[in-house]
């Protein structure tokens, strides 16, 4: 019974901070109260904060940074949120992954191509300087190539305006970062994503929302081709 009641005080408590940080205005990167101090406020016992906090932590609306405190983080307003305890998909799920962002982000570029916002046509522009850079590199260099060709389909999602489609993208990139790594080193398209970023991005700085949706289209599907064909080799019986 102890240990239910204390679960039951931890989520009010939760809601209690979310409700603080609201109802104060705070920001992302805005300091929250020590943790003394919010006890202090919530009449609560220490340890009963310091695990409200870590539930705040893991759904990415705070991050307690050792020695410095508290802060409220860029996630802390988001509605969809990755699972940071998935496991690496692969085969089937990871397929039907790729059509999900299949169905969203050909229509996210189109609302990108319709915006066309110059902030945020210079940071696509600066992702794919930053790829153009670790394409002749060293091995080395691919996971930097990795970060940047990702970064780039986060940044078509976040020009598009739309917030929720945003999220849902950031969180199923972040479920198969892994395979995606592993696929670009195994098949080595790298001048390839890149070519079809830049076309993907000629089309949204020229307005044309058709072929901005249908590029980014076809470019996932290149990539569904390679992992599909992946996906068949493993599961093939070894002779």
């Amino acid at each position: 019974m102890g240990e239910l009641v204390r679960q039951s005080l931890s989520d009010s408590l939760t809601e209690r901070i979310m409700e603080l940080i609201r109802d104060q205005g705070l920001q992302p990167g805005n300091r929250l109260p020590s943790t003394r101090a919010l006890a202090e406020r919530f009449a609560v016992a220490m340890p009963t904060v310091r695990e409200s906090l870590r539930r705040l932590q893991t759904t990415g609306a705070i991050e307690i940074r050792h020695g410095s405190g508290v802060y409220v983080s860029e996630a802390v307003d988001r509605l969809v949120l990755p699972n940071p305890n998935v496991p690496e998909p692969r085969g089937e799920q990871l397929i039907q992954l790729l059509d999900a962002r299949a169905l969203m982000e050909p229509y996210l570029a189109g609302l990108a191509a319709a915006r066309r916002d110059p902030q945020r046509l210079a940071d696509l522009r600066e992702l794919l300087a930053t790829a153009q850079r670790h394409l002749a590199g060293a091995p080395g260099d691919d996971a930097a190539l990795h970060e940047a060709n990702m970064a780039f389909h986060r940044a078509v999602a976040a020009a598009s305006g739309h917030g929720v489609l945003r999220e849902v993208v950031d969180s199923l990139l972040f479920v198969h970062a892994g395979e995606q790594r592993e696929i670009l080193q195994l098949f080595d398209d790298r001048v390839r994503d890149y070519d079809e970023h830049c076309a993907v991005l000629a089309a949204i700085e020229a307005g044309d929302t058709q072929l901005a949706g249908d590029l980014m289209r076809r470019h996932l599907d290149d990539v569904k081709a390679v992992v599909t064909k992946h996906a068949r080799q493993e599961s093939e019986p070894s002779p």
